[in-house]
């Protein structure tokens, strides 16, 4: 067994929510509710902490209270790398990861840089961590 090294850690940049950034400077005038909203989706991604290593991902999200969520590399069977325009605009991306997980048949790590380093960096780490447990996977059509 290798150990547990990080690869990546990190949260999903801002840019994601740029759009709601925006609807929330149009209900400023609503009693300030625009305001609220725009600090508690702040608080929400600043509050995000996605860590990979060569093993899962491990996932925090919370404000107040912190739910921990973990994906077993090896659960890992597809990877995508999705840039929309937009994000592609100010060089991020999305990695999506379907898996056999059942809790996180899609996974996707919202607004990475270097999404494509990240990319191969978690497909070289999904194979190793198959070798070492011994899983293959089988498609039945």
């Amino acid at each position: 067994m290798s150990k547990e090294e990080t690869i990546w850690e990190g949260n999903p940049s801002h840019w994601t929510s740029f759009s709601y950034y925006i609807l929330c400077l149009f209900l400023i005038p609503l009693l300030g509710l625009g305001i609220l909203m725009g600090i508690w989706r702040f608080l929400t991604i600043r509050t995000w902490k996605i860590t990979i290593t060569n093993q899962r991902i491990i996932e925090e999200k919370g404000v107040l209270s912190k739910t921990t969520n973990e994906l077993e590399l090896f659960r890992v069977k597809d990877l995508k790398l999705d840039q929309p325009f937009f994000l592609r605009l100010v060089g991020l991306s999305n990695i999506i990861l379907l898996t056999s997980d059942r809790t996180n048949k899609r996974y996707i790590i919202e607004g990475v840089d270097n999404g494509k380093d990240l990319r191969e960096k978690l497909r070289v780490s999904v194979e190793k961590r198959r070798d070492e447990k011994k899983v293959r996977e089988v498609d039945f059509e």
